[in-house]
């Protein structure tokens, strides 16, 4: 999933398992990988697994950063520190807990964060829910009022990095309104928290009065989101509407397909957008200089591809660039890498879906993907060229790909990868209990 770079080159990457993967079984040995790459060919020949592991009821996460000489993951329902040794590859002490009982219920139990200088710790408690529905994801379905769920979910919420035994609760809220900020980053200056939003899902399918097939694919928008205290973003009362260019308000609560505003004019709208569906599951600021100039302090955002765009073509399932300027995004975005899906782009037959991003010392860039396990170290090495290499037997390279339409079986609905979950919002409003660890 995500991954960081620390000062001396070793790769350190977070990986997830349980019922997003259809329960698959993982590889021996902890969630956690160190990776080094020794003999400057651009392949990691030193391995090792640490952290929990399935036999103690593990399930990994997503979430992953370095602070003050240690490294933070995310693990099951915790955030643990290690603290890491020169001369070793690998954390040797115990874990540390900095924050336990994470809600992991419903949709989107993943909690990716990041952590600013002073140890502010940022973290996303994705929404349980598609569209805080009292029957999620299911036709007609209203919305529920109020929206229970965002008192421990769909927003970011902040710790200290630098505190033992913290536990989750509604008062360390920072922001609210987000559906699921997968990517969060801190920008160029070290200080300001940024977001990618994934927008909701299935307008088409469950309001077919309200909006076409093709608005359900090409709606509502990805966002770029500068996070600040106490700001709501909109969800679930609203979507942004990437056609119209501003918020508008959503059919569960009395939205009327895209005209409406209601409430949405008062909530904080995003910086950029992008296309709708295509998952960002990453966010980076380039603070590197193999780059050329032009990418110092511009992000870059892994898309980790459509599910929902039937029956038109899956798109995403690429990384790009978007270029900032004084602290903003400056014109329009720019496709960086892509055809990671190879020949099919759906969810289950993509050879490859971007997942972390990050920059090593060098100033290279590294790009993590899902579905195999693969990353990649991009350099720069001429105009218009960059040089990748991979982990992956092979070594293989992005090389452009070939659109494909919805490969479901005839006549069977699309669902998320994540299933439905049709009572996911019927939780209580105080922090959800997490499910027991695999037998």
């Amino acid at each position: 999933r995500h991954l960081v770079v620390s000062p001396d080159g070793a790769v350190y990457v977070n990986t997830w398992s349980g019922r997003y993967y259809g329960n698959d079984k993982p590889p021996e040995g902890g969630f956690l990988v160190a990776l080094r790459d020794t003999t400057g060919d651009g392949a990691a020949d030193q391995v090792v697994r640490f952290g929990d592991t399935v036999a103690k009821g593990g399930t990994g996460g997503t979430g992953i950063a370095l602070h003050d000489g240690a490294l933070y993951a995310e693990a099951h329902d915790r955030i643990v520190r290690y603290r890491l040794s020169a001369g070793s590859l690998a954390p040797t002490g115990d874990a540390e807990t900095i924050v336990q009982s994470l809600p992991l219920t419903g949709d989107h139990p993943m909690h990716p964060f990041a952590i600013d200088a002073s140890g502010g710790l940022y973290m996303d408690s994705g929404s349980a829910t598609n569209a805080c529905q009292i029957k999620n994801r299911i036709p007609r379905s209203p919305g529920d009022k109020p929206c229970t769920e965002l008192e421990t979910r769909a927003g970011i919420w902040r710790y200290d990095a630098n505190r033992t035994g913290q536990l989750f609760s509604p008062a360390e809220r920072y922001a609210t309104g987000i559906r699921n900020a997968v990517g969060i980053a801190l920008d160029s200056s070290g200080r300001g928290i940024w977001a990618t939003q994934h927008g909701r899902d299935q307008l088409a399918e469950n309001w077919p009065n309200l909006y076409t097939p093709e608005q359900g694919a090409n709606l509502p928008a990805e966002e770029l989101l500068r996070v600040e205290s106490g700001d709501d973003y909109g969800w679930p009362e609203c979507y942004f509407d990437n056609e119209q260019r501003k918020p508008v308000l959503a059919p569960e609560y009395g939205g009327d397909g895209g005209q409406d505003v209601g409430p949405c004019a008062s909530k904080r709208a995003p910086i950029a957008f992008y296309p709708a569906h295509w998952a960002p599951n990453a966010l980076l600021f380039y603070s590197g200089d193999q780059f050329p100039a032009r990418y110092r302090g511009g992000a870059f955002i892994a898309f980790h591809g459509s599910w929902n765009r039937a029956p038109f073509p899956q798109e995403g399932y690429n990384v790009v660039f978007q270029p900032f300027e004084s602290g903003k995004p400056s014109g329009d975005y720019e496709v960086f890498a892509d055809g990671f899906a190879g020949a099919v782009k759906q969810p289950g037959q993509a050879t490859h879906r971007p997942a972390g991003l990050a920059v090593g010392p060098d100033g290279a860039l590294y790009i993590s993907e899902d579905v195999r396990g693969t990353i990649w170290r991009v350099l720069h090495v001429g105009a218009n060229v960059a040089r990748l290499s991979s982990r992956e037997a092979g070594r293989p390279r992005a090389t452009p790909g070939t659109e494909s339409g919805d490969a479901s079986p005839a006549g069977k609905p699309v669902e998320p990868p994540e299933g439905i979950h049709p009572d996911a919002g019927t939780a209580p409003a105080g922090t959800p209990s997490p499910p027991p660890p695999p037998p």
